[in-house]
């Protein structure tokens, strides 16, 4: 296989916000009190709101650096890619890594936006921020090029009702993924098994907006001690959206919603069948007491139908493919983060998609995506200036080389990873 042959079309991405995103898009009542990113005293960046100070940590964007500079230390700006926050320079780094679109998750409102839904001095004041940031990243980022991005907005969680009318108006804009967390119970919210959360449920099947759950949404961090090396939680970070499959399928939302799809985000693949295989013996073994009721199907063909699953580099996933639903298994390249494989993505996929049906790897690059998300990029593109190799003609000579921007002394435990999470306003 010619990995430039490929057309690739990311899930799961991550933009650093630039300075203007809430320039013009707030009532004039609320200008004063957006999010502003400032110039600390150490000379790194920080986002303030209501409060909080939150940094860009250095995990979340070190593409472009020596693997050896990689930590946890707050950036400035000018110490990462501008691809990461300058739109224009992000388009061409896609395409230097022969990626044609992506879809990118927020940064300093985290995952979920619990910026703004932890901080209610306003709940007013707080939908205003939720609706001018989706407003940016719709209009501003992917409407940029509406060939090379996958639109993504973040939720207004602390008001059901609000969140129901937010998946609503971006739907209406063209945007069809909203995302949402591994686990409200742990922002203190109610869990999946209640029924709060139907109004959303029920607008996002309605509005055929996919609910995109990533790793780490729960902003709670799942460690083994204090002190264990941070290798840990990076291994074990592939399967850590394990107990939110089982969460979620054992609640009764994919019964209550049986059209509803959600994404697993950076959750990795290889796990999957077996995941499968165990809820399958749980309901034959225990339903006669639990209860559980899938309308006659079995476990694993609702997790089938219903979850997108995405992968980054997942080998043995992709082997075992026929054990999950070939129509639901999406790529990731992780741009600007730790774990991309920015700028060699087509190669690295390449690998493991030799023996792979072309039919199924067109799915699985792009065709998938295309479907899910309602995203059309070749009626802006024509689709042979989509491959991998057309992309990096066209920005041929754009400088990929790794730079260093100088090592700060950190540590490289949970520990300091959670001390850097707190610093940017709870863990992550």
């Amino acid at each position: 296989m010619d990995p430039n042959s490929l057309i690739l079309i990311s899930v799961d991405d991550h933009v650093v916000e630039p300075p203007d995103v809430f320039d013009g898009r707030l009532p004039k009542k609320y200008v004063d009190k957006a999010p502003r990113l400032l110039r600390r005293a150490d000379g790194t960046q920080a986002w303030q709101y209501e409060g909080l100070e939150i940094p860009n940590v250095g995990l979340n964007a070190v593409a472009g650096r020596p693997p050896e500079e990689y930590g946890m230390e707050p950036t400035a700006l000018e110490e990462i890619r501008s691809g990461t926050y300058d739109v224009h320079e992000r388009v061409k780094d896609q395409s230097a890594n022969g990626v044609l679109a992506s879809l990118n998750f927020p940064s300093f409102p985290r995952f979920t936006g619990q910026v703004f839904a932890q901080n209610l001095s306003d709940s007013a004041q707080a939908a205003a921020m939720v609706r001018a940031y989706n407003d940016w990243h719709i209009e501003a980022w992917c409407g940029a090029y509406p060939d090379r991005f996958v639109p993504l907005a973040i939720p207004a969680l602390w008001d059901v009702d609000l969140l129901k009318n937010e998946v609503g108006r971006v739907a209406a804009k063209g945007c069809h993924a909203m995302t949402f967390t591994s686990n409200p119970y742990d922002l203190g919210m109610p869990s999946f098994h209640s029924d709060h959360w139907d109004p959303f449920w029920a607008a996002c099947e309605d509005n055929d907006v996919v609910v995109c759950i990533h790793l780490g949404s729960n902003s709670k961090m799942e460690f083994t001690a204090p002190d264990a090396p941070m290798t840990v939680h990076i291994t074990g970070s592939g399967i850590s959206l394990f107990s939110c499959a089982s969460d979620l399928l054992w609640s009764p939302v994919f019964v209550k919603f049986p059209r509803l799809k959600v994404a697993l985000s950076e959750g990795g693949i290889g796990w999957i069948p077996y995941f499968l295989e165990r809820v399958d013996y749980v309901y034959r073994h225990h339903r006669a007491w639990t209860g559980a009721d899938f309308g006659g199907k079995l476990p694993s063909e609702v997790f089938k139908e219903h979850v997108v699953t995405c992968f980054i580099d997942d080998e043995v996933g992709v082997e075992m493919r026929d054990r999950l639903n070939v129509d639901m298994i999406t790529w990731e390249c992780d741009y600007p983060h730790s774990d991309s494989t920015w700028p060699r993505a087509p190669e690295t996929v390449a690998r493991y998609l030799q023996s792979v049906p072309e039919g199924d790897v067109d799915k699985i690059t792009h065709l998938n995506a295309m479907r899910l998300f309602h995203f059309e990029p070749f009626a802006v593109r024509p689709k042979e200036r989509c491959t991998a190799g057309a992309l990096r003609q066209e920005v041929e000579g754009h400088d990929i080389s790794i730079r260093s921007q100088g090592r700060r002394e950190h540590e490289t435990t949970v520990q300091a990873f959670n001390l850097a999470a707190a610093d940017a306003g709870a863990p992550r």
